[in-house]
């Protein structure tokens, strides 16, 4: 695997200077300032190419941008509402710029509204640091009680809207704010959150579209920018739903190896893949990260490894950002498996057979906390995931592991 680290440009408090003294290898970024739908220049591919390459004084970092994430896919299209079929042209040029400037591996998501949901960003932990967590109840309680969505209380356990109810009972205004705010920070490169009627206004226009057919707008995409990415030796890779599980009355399509594999076959290329992200799908106990490594590993372009703990059994549960290698997902089976993978390219001589990977999210500790970061994204807990990660990789890659397995 090759080593990367998510820079979110000039402003990202993890300067150059410090991702290479985590020992990354490559940079993985994306043009967050562009708004969505419109053509990413060269001018400015160009200008993060130099960022990511400059130290602080000026000397070449060594680093290169490597992988995008994201090249954001708008609203319209994913509704095929407005100015979709210009957003999707749009798509196929920054894909072209993309390669011109030497850059195969894009990420994207085709999630409705929201990048990602939590309810506490900075959630403290038994050892003093804090971590981001979904809490279903506080989630409940803001669905139900603070947005007002028409119909909410029939998507949850009676026993959840009981305790959403009386966790409302006990918010104070800042309260309310406060979870109103965390519900809406995914978004992407973003610190800022959308109002409540942002919200409704985004859930209303959502309301006739139903998980099939936001599939079909899904599929419709893939067969417009497929071909464009496929001619150009790009490799498109699209992360699944965070949460894995439908939220806000929002349709989900990529929330399970099924769902996956139903993209993958839908528009058959080796350019049309998947970004593998341990604590997204990690996060529903139904879903097997070795084994949906192993069964789709062909396609897998990009590696998100994190970690989830949930709390409980159930599809929609709560959950937390446990340490990288403390959570539900049995990480050293999943890196063997992704070992496998490359393993296999490798033989067959593709040149894509080493895939890059990047340690998600992290726990804030140490000077990490009060920094005020990126939510999900601190120095310290990023490199130390990053160690841990990087010692399970060695150790199943030494010659003496490797031999005594018979691989």
């Amino acid at each position: 695997m090759r080593q990367t680290w998510r820079w979110f440009g000039p402003h990202d408090l993890t300067s150059i200077d410090d991702i290479l003294q985590s020992g990354a290898e490559g940079v993985v970024s994306a043009l967050h300032h562009i708004p969505y739908g419109a053509v990413w220049t060269p001018e400015e591919i160009a200008r993060r190419h130099r960022e990511v390459g400059t130290r602080r004084d000026g000397s070449p970092s060594g680093l290169a941008w490597e992988v995008v994430e994201s090249l954001p896919v708008s609203e319209d299209i994913k509704k095929q509402t407005g100015d979709w079929r210009t957003h999707i042209a749009n798509y196929q040029t920054s894909l072209r710029h993309l390669a011109e400037a030497g850059i195969e591996v894009i990420c994207y998501n085709f999630m409705p509204v929201l990048d990602w949901t939590r309810t506490d960003l900075h959630w403290r932990l038994p050892h003093g640091g804090t971590c981001m967590r979904f809490d279903l109840n506080d989630f409940a309680a803001y669905d139900i009680h603070i947005l007002a969505r028409p119909g909410a209380a029939d998507d949850y356990p009676a026993t959840v809207v009981e305790e959403a109810a009386r966790r409302f009972a006990r918010m104070d205004d800042a309260a309310q704010k406060r979870i109103a705010g965390n519900v809406t920070m995914g978004l992407p490169g973003s610190t800022e959150s959308m109002s409540l009627e942002d919200v409704r206004t985004h859930l209303a226009q959502y309301g006739a579209i139903s998980p099939d057919q936001l599939r079909s707008h899904f599929i419709a995409f893939l067969e417009q920018v497929v071909p464009v990415a496929e001619k150009l030796g790009l490799r498109l890779c699209c992360h699944p739903d965070d949460p894995p599980f439908p939220l806000l009355g929002l349709p989900r399509i990529m929330s399970t190896g099924d769902d996956l594999r139903q993209i993958l076959q839908a528009v058959d290329s080796p350019s049309n893949g998947m970004t593998l992200c341990s604590g997204s799908l990690g996060a529903r106990p139904d879903n097997d990260l070795p084994a949906i490594m192993r069964a789709l590993g062909d396609r897998v372009h990009f590696l998100h490894l994190r970690n989830t703990r949930r709390e409980g059994e159930a599809v929609m549960a709560s959950f937390y950002e446990a340490e990288h290698l403390g959570g539900d997902t049995d990480m050293v089976a999943l890196i063997a498996a992704i070992f496998e993978e490359e393993r296999r390219r490798k033989a067959a001589g593709r040149a894509d057979w080493q895939i890059p990977m990047r340690p998600d999210h992290g726990q804030d500790i140490l000077d990490d906390l009060g920094r005020k970061a990126q939510p999900g994204y601190p120095t310290i807990g990023r490199m130390k995931g990053l160690a841990e990660l990087r010692g399970i990789m060695t150790a199943l890659d030494h010659a003496s592991v490797r031999y005594s397995t018979g691989t």
